[in-house]
């Protein structure tokens, strides 16, 4: 290998190094405490909750975790837009999940928030795949609420793809496991499924403190919007769960007994590995964005057996298109030449 190679090599090992670590803060929320104050209530975090449904076995990815990176530092910031959101298997049904990270601002909706929330609705209905929704939120930020509202693609749009998602007969699961207040307690009776945790989930539009303020009656948040007044008077939520897991565990048991179902027509075959090592693309890769590199080499040491064929070869050479296949699936690729 040339000195240049290394040089590009050590780089590119540097920003993934970043990026990682990058990664393990926003996996921590809201941080340490507001975790360890999570736990003493007897509640599993976001992504306990996800780890824990999801098959362990099966494949996950995780979609737009670096959402709200960086954004609404004046507000104590957002990691992960203050929601997780997972594509993987339940109960050997391939399924997205989104849940709200009530380690940050108590699992309070941000602009982007609402944004992350949409894009996991699309990925459900261009694929087809079953929605599940854990939710413990507080709602809407009250200081940016003039923000989250007016757009079409703003935070309303959410209850319309409820609707259209039911239409088109994809399974949507919510389960409340703390908090669902205001705007946000619309969702869960959308889907075709709730299931309220007992003494921890609570749904109303308006908690006992703004009861008592416009109304004059004293009343607590349990009897006004807990478990048993959904489940037993309501009819709001379908199951009641004892804890996080026991909700869970229903979840499951629920994802088992659907049927299955049309997926978006993609082609799979057996995967096989790239025959260059995909590795070397830290080489490959130059320091500057300025300096050239052949992006045929970084597309060979990506898809299966390095085999390429490339649309229009000769035209356009600026750009490269073509097919291939990546971990089995049939992909169209477009890249530009470098």
């Amino acid at each position: 290998m040339d000195i240049k190679f290394n040089k590009n090599e050590d780089y590119n090992k540097l920003l993934l190094s970043d990026l990682k670590q990058r990664f393990a803060k926003v996996k921590l929320g809201g941080g340490q405490k507001r975790i360890d104050k999570h736990h003493s209530k007897g509640k599993m975090t976001a992504r306990e909750r996800i780890d824990y449904l999801l098959d362990r076995k099966k494949p996950s990815i995780e979609i737009a975790a670096f959402a709200g990176d960086d954004m609404y530092k004046e507000h104590g910031g957002c990691p992960s837009a203050g929601v997780v959101v997972k594509i993987g298997y339940v109960s050997g049904k391939q399924c997205i999940v989104v849940a709200n990270d009530a380690t940050v601002k108590a699992g309070a909706w941000f602009p982007i928030t609402a944004k992350k929330n949409l894009r996991a609705q699309e990925i459900s209905i261009e694929n087809r795949l079953p929605i599940i929704y854990l939710v413990d939120s507080a709602g809407v930020y009250l200081p940016m609420q003039d923000e989250i509202f007016p757009d079409k693609e703003h935070f309303g749009r959410i209850f319309r793809n409820n609707a259209v998602m039911s239409s088109m007969g994809i399974t949507q699961i919510a389960a409340v496991m703390g908090s669902c207040v205001a705007g946000g307690a619309y969702l869960p009776i959308m889907a075709d499924e709730a299931i309220i945790v007992d003494k921890t989930g609570s749904i109303f539009l308006a908690g006992s403190y703004l009861v008592k303020a416009a109304i004059g009656e004293s009343i607590d948040n349990e009897t006004l919007g807990g478990a048993t007044t959904h489940c037993e008077i309501s009819g709001v939520t379908d199951y009641k769960a004892k804890d996080d897991k026991d909700a869970l565990d229903s979840i499951k048991r629920t994802m088992g007994r659907i049927g299955d179902f049309n997926k978006a027509g993609y082609n799979r075959v057996e995967p096989k590995h790239p025959k260059l090592d995909p590795k070397e693309i830290f080489g490959i890769l130059p320091e500057s964005r300025a300096e050239q590199y052949n992006m045929m080499e970084i597309i060979t040491r990506m898809v299966d057996e390095s085999e390429f064929d490339e649309y229009k070869a000769g035209y356009g050479q600026t750009l490269i298109t073509g097919y291939a296949r990546m971990d089995g699936w049939a992909v169209g690729i477009v890249a530009n030449q470098r």
